[in-house]
């Protein structure tokens, strides 16, 4: 007999919630159940226009759809300034909660929201897509082999794209009540994922922010850096950016490899996506090229990124429903790590580009 599908209820209706409500549709094991906002003609519109089903509930407040006992999980897109106040409310409800990143505005946030959802039994995860991407764990089987990559050495992350003047005056990215973070916990936020993917979550000892970000009137990034050091020699950079063309780049240099991407955080296509390793290259005899070259591969999906990531996060909840099953806590440590490296950058940006232990 199979087993029903996790249902969803989504409370705010943030554009990222568009692509939520589609992969949530999409997604074999959860279903749309509900939508809330604070005006019950808003919530009623995004249904609407995100092709809910006839079945879904509107709800004209978030406490009510908390309240509902049909509602086995809750994705939460408010602003990052919300979350310790809703996430820590859907724990107590015994909701399941897959939540926007940054996951808190800080470390002491963050472990807020996680001890509430221990202490109520209930999953989180945080909605970094592109982990769940298939391409993702192909990838890594690269980066773990020590013939044709060996021993990471470097990497660099950067994520950066051209915000226009009303983002830069108006998005809630920008507002220091609102997502005081900035680009920083917007975009860096991947960049720093990305690298503590590459290293297996192994914290860095040292965090240094390069010089040269820039801030608005209000205090918030709109553009940033920082060098992460391991005591192994290992150095990682990144950087995120609201003022400089799209670019999704991950770099991660081996002793015996290279892997290039160009696409990491969301693919040129969601069927599909790519990269390129090359392993111990030399030159030519004259110097005039490469041998070997780099070769790419292409993985497929049925499932686009973001449906993937409902679908195993369905599958937890789905496991702990049925089977009495513990939260899996690999998820949370995993955003905790990305939130110490984050707080890390913002102090050393506040101390002058200082750097700053971990």
């Amino acid at each position: 007999m199979a087993e029903k599908p996790i249902r969803f209820g989504i409370i705010g209706c943030a554009d990222i919630a568009r692509k939520l409500s589609r992969a949530i549709t999409l997604a074999p094991n959860a279903e749309l159940s509900a939508v809330a906002s604070r005006s019950l003609d808003k919530a009623s519109a995004f249904a609407k226009a995100n092709n809910f089903p006839p079945s879904a509930k509107i709800y004209g407040s978030y406490e009510d759809l908390l309240d509902d006992p049909d509602i086995d999980a809750v994705y939460v897109p408010l602003p990052t300034s919300l979350h310790v106040k809703w996430a820590c409310l859907v724990a107590q409800k015994k909701k399941h909660i897959l939540l926007e990143k940054p996951v808190g505005l800080n470390v002491t946030e963050l472990d807020k929201i996680v001890e509430a959802c221990e202490a109520n039994g209930v999953q989180i995860m945080d909605g970094t897509m592109w982990i769940h991407n298939p391409r993702t764990h192909k990838m890594k089987e690269f980066l773990n082999d020590k013939e044709r990559f060996g021993e990471l050495k470097n990497m660099h992350s950067c994520f950066t794209f051209a915000a226009d003047e009303d983002f830069l005056k108006n998005d809630i990215r920008v507002k220091s009540d609102l997502d005081a973070l900035g680009a920083l916990g917007d975009a860096g936020w991947y960049g720093i994922r990305s690298i503590l993917w590459a290293v297996d979550y192994e914290l860095p000892k040292t965090v240094t922010a390069l010089p040269g970000a820039v801030l608005n009137e209000a205090g918030v990034i709109l553009s940033c850096g920082a060098a992460l050091h391991w005591e192994d020699g290992k150095v990682a950079t990144f950087h995120c950016s609201f003022l400089a063309h799209l670019t999704m780049d991950i770099t991660a240099i081996g002793t015996a490899g290279t892997l290039h991407l160009n696409d990491f955080i969301i693919p040129f296509g969601e069927k599909e996506a790519s990269f390129t390793t090359v392993s111990k290259s030399g030159f030519t005899d004259l110097v005039t090229g490469w041998v070997p070259v780099p070769s790419q591969h292409t993985v497929t999906t049925d499932l686009p990124q973001e449906a993937c990531m409902v679908s195993e996060f369905a599958r937890l909840v789905g496991n702990i429903k049925a089977n009495g099953a513990k939260p899996d806590p690999k998820w949370p440590s995993i955003s905790r790590k990305t939130q110490l490296v984050l707080d890390a950058v913002t102090t050393s940006i506040a101390q002058g580009s200082k750097p700053v232990e971990i």
